[in-house]
């Protein structure tokens, strides 16, 4: 089992990934570039499955996480619905809510380490 630091540890570096690989593109950019599009999908797939796992063996820290089970949704339609992906909900994600995801994860990782 994944100790809940680990798994926050997990969340944010695969945040910081996607943000580091999308950094100064646009939506035209990513929407082009098939690799790009599935590594940061992939990188979803992590976070969201890091934080279903964290509900599991963490409840009480996991409910500190505003959008939680939404964030485990979307990673369920990524994985199961691979095939009717939509660029521009992913986009929208990672430039208008993954920030705000981060900076919850960082107050949490200084709160438990």
């Amino acid at each position: 089992m994944i100790p809940p630091g680990q798994l926050l540890r997990d969340i944010a570096d695969s945040g910081r990934t996607i943000q580091g690989w999308c950094a100064g593109k646009t939506f035209g950019d990513y929407e082009a570039d098939r690799q790009l599009r599935r590594a940061v999908e992939r990188e979803f797939e992590i976070i969201g499955e890091a934080l279903a796992r964290l509900a599991r063996v963490h409840p009480a820290l996991a409910e500190r996480i505003e959008h939680l089970p939404r964030i485990v949704g979307f990673r369920n339609r990524i994985i199961h619905g691979y095939d009717a992906i939509d660029h521009a909900t992913v986009w929208g994600v990672l430039t208008g809510h993954l920030p705000a995801l981060l900076a919850e994860i960082a107050h949490l990782i200084e709160d438990h380490g």
